[in-house]
């Protein structure tokens, strides 16, 4: 019969622990399917974004063996950020651990490491639910915590002011192409040195059934050369593309507990609204990661994921299994971050 003293076997050490649960897969989010949020590892929670009018310039020509013209300098601004911890824990008793017992070819290891790998699978489900959540609020301009709080405003972090654009769809007669080509503009013209393949549209319900009632929309498509009829077929999770634009539904929401018992449901994407936001950058896009408040971990390059035991030192009555992260996504020119809404 297991102990509770197995637990304390280095296969439940803090860095294998931590090895594990990086390793297991996304189990939710198609922001972060789409592959937008490059991680960067950084050694403290504090951390600064530096912009130095960052765009592209034309280098003029110069004579070979001449000396180069230097790199010049923009204005160089400071920014102050700072990553949030989002832990949960779950805790094994000792009465669960009474149930394993060595049988067949199984170890009673083994069986203890099954059950702890158990409580993280399902704690990274809820860490990445939280993190798409708050990947969806940097998408937004504004990161949220689960309580609706703010955490950052980039608008107000650096300075710009959101774009929005009316889709009056109950006007009839709307461009709906001088829109998209609006928004495909301003995006172009606010990456300021960055580059990128495309725009997407994450759309909540409410405005995605809106834009398919749209009879020029439905126009569009009949003479669109793809592969899929939006008309006939369900396109939602797919998307489609039009006007240089893949538009997609998005359904991303979930329940937070209130403290009197009851539970809220947060849509990551308002009601009636979409979001648009360019895809393929080098730099717009940052998953800034800091280590673990554990001992273990300070001043080391932080990881996107943190797993850890802490077994009951007193009475030896039960193991809390803990994930957690410590992170902040940042959209870094959230000037290109475009809200799509309609008035009627």
């Amino acid at each position: 019969m297991a102990t509770m003293d197995i637990f304390r076997d280095s296969a439940f050490h803090t860095r294998e622990l931590s090895e594990a649960i990086n390793v297991v897969p996304n189990q939710f989010g198609l922001i972060g399917e789409l592959g937008l949020f490059q991680d960067k590892s950084i050694r403290t929670p504090a951390f600064q974004i530096e912009s130095q009018n960052g765009v592209l310039s034309l280098i003029t020509s110069s004579q070979r063996g001449a000396p180069m013209p230097g790199l010049r300098n923009g204005k160089r601004e400071m920014r102050d950020f700072s990553t949030r911890r989002f832990a949960q824990e779950s805790r094994i008793t000792a009465d669960e651990i009474e149930g394993i017992r060595a049988f067949g070819s199984e170890s009673e290891l083994k069986q203890a490491v099954d059950e702890v790998n158990g409580r993280i699978i399902t704690l990274r489900a809820n860490t990445d639910i939280t993190r798409e959540y708050l990947r969806a609020g940097a998408l937004r301009g504004v990161v949220l915590d689960a309580d609706g709080s703010t955490i950052v405003d980039l608008y107000s972090a650096f300075g710009v002011t959101q774009k929005a654009v009316d889709f009056t769809f109950g006007t009839t007669g709307t461009d709906w192409a001088a829109k998209s080509r609006e928004i495909s503009r301003h995006i172009e013209i606010n990456l300021k040195g960055d580059m990128m393949t495309g725009v997407t549209a994450l759309c909540s319900p409410g405005f995605w059934d809106r834009l398919m009632e749209q009879e020029d929309f439905q126009k569009a498509y009949t003479y669109y050369a793809t592969t899929v009829s939006p008309l006939r077929e369900d396109t939602r999770k797919e998307g489609i593309r039009w006007m240089g634009i893949t538009w997609m539904e998005y359904l991303g929401s979930a329940d937070t507990p209130n403290e009197d018992g009851t539970w809220t449901t947060r849509k990551f994407i308002p009601d009636n609204e979409a979001r648009f936001f360019p895809t393929g950058t080098r730099s717009t896009f940052r998953q800034f990661n800091a280590p673990a408040d554990y001992l273990e971990t300070v001043n080391t390059p932080g990881q996107p994921f943190y797993a850890k035991i802490a077994p009951d030192e007193k009475w030896g009555q039960f193991v809390d299994v803990q994930a957690q992260m410590n992170t902040l996504p940042i959209c870094m020119r959230p000037a290109v971050l475009v809200r799509g809404h309609s008035s009627n």
